[in-house]
């Protein structure tokens, strides 16, 4: 497949959005006939997740969605889906969220979401356990400093889809020394300091957590990553089960739990923005709102 680069859109979120394709030659015919193609559904991931949960509401929030249906499935099932339809160019449309290493294989678009139905831009923040400036002013310097883009994150979960995350991330800060270079500015070595990374266990945060790794372990620290379900993750730094998290997805995925434990924990500020949920479709495809998309007769 060929590989294209993220193209940023404010106008939505982490953890969904719709893929559209059409048949060969398709591009010009009536929306109405896509619709049909694709029996007005739309293909899900996992029962239950925020994402899911997002886009059964947006069946509720347009018109136009009236009819529509949303088959749930898997996160690897969805992408199958996807994968299958780009390459025979089939009208599809699936659930999902950026940053997402397919942004990196296909040529994809986010559809504008008017009534920001699944959200709008959401930042991933980096949290840690009270006491860690003093405790470790090293790793705490570099986790304030910590900063990058998505199609940097994108890059190393593009990668890892071939060779394991630890070498996709090790690439990576090679490719990346100037930026690395930045989060360790001050940061004085230590010998052993063991630190407890707490995470997630989505793609998009295997690849923050795998570069942090990488990066304090040339600061001489042991670095053990721990994933776990999110509210776990908040609890682990507010008991100082955890030294530090790259992983909350803010301030609408994960803001019950940072409610919850704010009080608790040291907020860093984000460390990337333009996380989101949207509906997409493949560049290809001549439809480029959530409003775009026929109604069900």
């Amino acid at each position: 497949m060929k590989k294209s680069k993220y193209r940023r859109l404010l106008t939505v979120l982490p953890a969904a959005f719709l893929l559209l394709g059409c048949e060969a030659g398709e591009s010009e015919e009536e929306p109405a006939d896509v619709g049909e193609a694709m029996d007005h559904t739309i293909v899900g991931i996992e029962a239950g997740s925020g994402t899911t949960e997002m886009a059964e509401d947006m069946l509720n929030d347009y018109d136009n969605l009236e009819g529509w249906e949303l088959q749930t499935s898997s996160t690897a099932g969805m992408v199958t889906a996807l994968e299958q339809a780009i390459e025979n160019e089939e009208p599809i449309v699936v659930t999902g969220w950026t940053p997402h290493w397919i942004f990196e294989e296909f040529d994809l678009k986010i559809l504008d979401d008017p009534k920001n139905s699944l959200g709008e831009e959401e930042f991933i923040h980096t949290i840690v356990r009270q006491g860690l400036a003093e405790d470790m002013p090293g790793a705490y310097t570099v986790m304030e400093n910590f900063s990058w883009e998505v199609e940097d994150m994108q890059e190393v979960m593009f990668a890892a889809q071939d060779i394991p995350f630890e070498e996709a991330a090790t690439n990576w800060v090679e490719d990346n020394r100037d930026m690395v270079d930045e989060w360790t500015a001050g940061a004085e070595p230590v010998d052993g300091q063991e630190f407890r990374l707490v995470s997630t266990p989505w793609d998009s945060e295997r690849a923050s957590s795998h570069v942090m790794q990488i990066v304090l372990e040339e600061l001489g620290y042991t670095v053990d990553i721990t994933s776990v379900d999110p509210v776990v993750m908040f609890q682990a730094i507010a008991h100082d089960e955890g030294d530090a998290s790259l992983a909350p997805w803010l301030p609408m995925t994960f803001g019950a739990y940072y409610d919850e434990y704010e009080d608790q924990i040291v907020d860093l500020g984000p460390n990337m923005s333009g996380a989101m949920n949207g509906l997409v479709v493949p560049a290809y495809m001549d439809i480029d709102s959530v409003e775009d998309l026929p109604a069900k007769d």
